[in-house]
């Protein structure tokens, strides 16, 4: 039980503000993408019709603790992005912020 409560004082901060981020990960356009060609033929196939073009990429949610404004929150959800989510030879990020 202790330990129970311990993980619930972690939580709570001193403005009990969390916010999330939401990261968006995809190739640069200058890049071919396999599997979005891949899965846009396999929607062909089904029967689906209108598509020009299919790209595939990735999705983070990051949750952040209350200890950072809102300006430290972007500053390092972009440092984060650039340094670990992607590939910056290949990919391109975009995120917001939601309290």
């Amino acid at each position: 039980m202790r330990g129970a409560l311990c993980g619930l004082a972690e939580r709570v901060t001193y403005n009990k503000v969390f916010m999330t981020a939401y990261v968006y990960v995809s190739l640069k356009r200058s890049v071919l993408d396999p599997q979005g060609k891949t899965i846009q033929g396999a929607l062909q196939k089904m029967g689906y019709k209108g598509l020009e073009n299919v790209r595939q990429g990735k999705y983070f949610e990051l949750t952040l603790d209350g200890g950072l404004s809102r300006e430290e929150a972007q500053n390092e959800v972009e440092r984060i992005a650039r340094e670990v989510l992607t590939n910056p030879v290949i990919e391109e990020f975009r995120f917001s912020l939601a309290e």
